[in-house]
C-alpha cells in the first residue's frame, strides 16, 4: 500500500504545482498515467500504466459516481464517501473485476447489494425484497431491466424532441440549418417486453420493402444522421433489418438521439428592414411567418432584435404580442404566447439614439435571434409508424406519442 500512497501523493503535490498548465484530464507522472475529473470537492483519479482506452475510463468513472449517488441520496462530495467508505469499498469490488468495467446499473446492484448508505430516506424500498433470480439478472443479456415487474395497466409515452438550428442571410437564403433530436421514453410495462419502434427513415423503409418484397408507399422519408442508441437496443437487428428493437428499462429512458441536416421544415420565417436614418434615428420593421400546419401553433415565441448601445428611446407597433426595450442585452424583445401556423405578425419600432463624439465606428449588426417552441411538429419530418410490444402474457398496451420542436440557435442576419 505504500507504492499506492506515493502515487497518490505524487499526484496531488503534481495537481497543486502545476495549476497553470490548464484543466488537462490526463497527466504523465513517471511511467504511469494518471486521468482524473474533480467533482464537487473530490478529485476521482485513474492510474494506467499501458495504452488503456481514455474514453472508456472516463466514462466508468461517470457511471461509478451516478452509481455512487444512486446509494448516498443523490450527494457526492468528502461527507459522503467518509460516511460510506465499507459501502464503497463494496461497490468497487463489483463494478470491476482485473481492470475491466462489470455492472454499473443501480437498478441492478441494488438486488444483492441491499446496505443502504448513509443518505436521505430513499423513495421507494424496493431493495428491501432482492429478486430470487438477482445471479441471472446480473449474468443475463438484460443488466438494465429487473424480472417481476407488474403494472395493472401497461403505457408507453414517446416524446420526440428537436431542436432546430439556422443562420439565415439578410436577404433569406439559408446559411447553416440542421435539426439534432431525441426521442425520450417512459415505460411502464409488466414482465420482459420486447418492443419495435418504426420511423419514416429512409434506410428502414427501403429495408422493410427489400424484406417484404414490395415497393415502399409513397410519403416523406427522411434521412437520419450521426444517430446513437441507448444500450437496450438490439443493434445486430437494427444493423440487419434496420429497425429499433429493444426491451425497455423501467421507467424513464433516452431511446436514441440523430441529426439531420437535409430537407428540414423552418417552422419560422423572418423578414427583417432595418433603416438608419442619420445618427440619431432606426426604423425597424420585423415581419415574422409561421410556415406549419394551420391547425398548430407555436408557444412562447420571442423575437430578440439587437439595437446599439446608445439607444435612449424606443416606441413600437406590433400586430401581435408585446414588446419592450431590454436595455441589458442592448435588445429589442417581442414576445408572442400563441402564434397560431400559417399566420404573420409584425413589428415596427421607432428608435431613437444618443449622439456620441466618440468613435464613429459603424454599428454591426448582431443577428436576429428567436425563441420558440411548437407541439406537434417536427422539423425534420420524422414521424412514429408504429410502436409495437410482445410480451408472453399477452396484454394490451396503451401508447402515447408526443412531438415538440423547440429553437436551437435560431438566428437571422440583418
Amino acid at each position: 500500500m505504500s507504492g499506492m500512497g506515493n502515487m497518490v501523493d505524487a499526484f496531488r503535490m503534481h495537481i497543486m504545482q502545476t495549476k497553470e498548465l490548464g484543466t488537462c484530464p490526463v497527466r504523465q507522472i513517471g511511467g504511469c498515467s494518471f486521468l482524473y475529473m474533480r467533482i464537487s470537492n473530490v478529485y476521482i483519479v485513474i492510474v494506467v500504466s499501458s495504452n488503456a482506452n481514455v474514453a472508456c475510463a472516463f466514462k466508468f468513472v461517470v457511471e461509478a459516481v451516478a452509481l455512487f449517488k444512486s446509494y448516498f441520496g443523490g450527494a457526492f462530495d468528502e461527507d459522503a464517501i467518509r460516511n460510506n467508505f465499507v459501502l464503497i469499498y463494496e461497490l468497487l469490488d463489483e463494478i470491476m473485476d482485473f481492470g475491466y468495467p462489470q455492472n454499473l446499473s443501480p437498478e441492478i446492484l441494488k438486488l444483492y447489494i441491499t446496505q443502504e448508505g448513509v443518505r436521505s430516506p430513499f423513495s421507494s424500498k424496493a431493495s428491501d425484497k432482492p429478486v430470487p433470480n438477482a445471479t441471472l439478472q446480473v449474468t443475463g443479456a438484460v443488466g438494465w431491466r429487473r424480472e417481476g415487474l407488474m403494472y395493472k395497466k401497461n403505457e408507453i409515452f414517446l416524446d420526440i424532441v428537436e431542436s432546430v438550428n439556422l443562420l439565415m442571410s439578410s436577404k433569406g437564403s439559408v446559411l447553416r440549418c440542421d435539426v439534432t433530436g431525441k426521442i425520450l421514453m417512459k415505460c411502464f410495462l409488466s414482465g420482459m417486453p420486447d418492443l419495435k419502434l418504426g420511423l419514416n427513415d429512409k434506410i428502414g423503409l427501403e429495408k422493410e420493402a427489400q424484406l417484404k418484397s414490395r415497393p415502399s408507399k409513397s410519403g416523406k422519408t427522411i434521412e437520419l444522421d450521426d444517430v446513437t442508441f441507448h444500450q437496450c437496443v438490439n443493434l445486430t437487428r437494427f444493423n440487419s433489418e434496420k429497425t429499433v428493437s429493444f426491451v425497455p428499462p423501467d421507467g424513464e429512458f433516452e431511446l436514441m438521439k440523430y441529426r439531420i441536416t437535409e430537407g428540414v421544415n423552418l417552422p419560422f420565417r423572418v423578414l427583417p428592414t432595418i433603416k438608419e436614418l442619420g445618427r440619431t434615428r432606426m426604423e425597424i420593421n420585423v415581419k415574422v411567418k409561421s410556415v406549419f400546419g394551420a391547425k398548430m401553433f407555436a408557444l412562447g415565441v420571442v423575437v430578440k432584435v439587437p439595437v446599439p448601445k446608445q439607444t435612449a428611446k424606443t416606441s413600437f407597433q406590433t400586430t401581435s404580442g408585446k414588446a419592450k426595450y431590454n436595455a441589458s442585452i442592448d435588445s429589442l424583445v417581442w414576445k408572442i404566447r400563441k402564434f397560431p401556423g400559417q399566420t404573420e405578425a409584425t413589428m415596427s419600432a421607432e428608435v431613437e439614439l444618443i449622439s456620441t463624439m466618440g468613435e464613429k465606428k459603424s454599428w454591426n449588426r448582431p443577428p436576429i435571434q428567436m425563441e420558440f417552441q411548437v407541439p406537434m411538429f417536427t422539423a425534420s419530418g420524422l414521424r412514429v409508424r408504429f410502436l409495437k410490444v410482445w410480451e408472453k402474457s399477452g396484454y394490451n398496451t396503451v401508447e402515447w406519442v408526443r412531438y415538440i420542436t423547440r429553437a436551437g440557435s435560431y438566428e437571422i442576419r440583418c
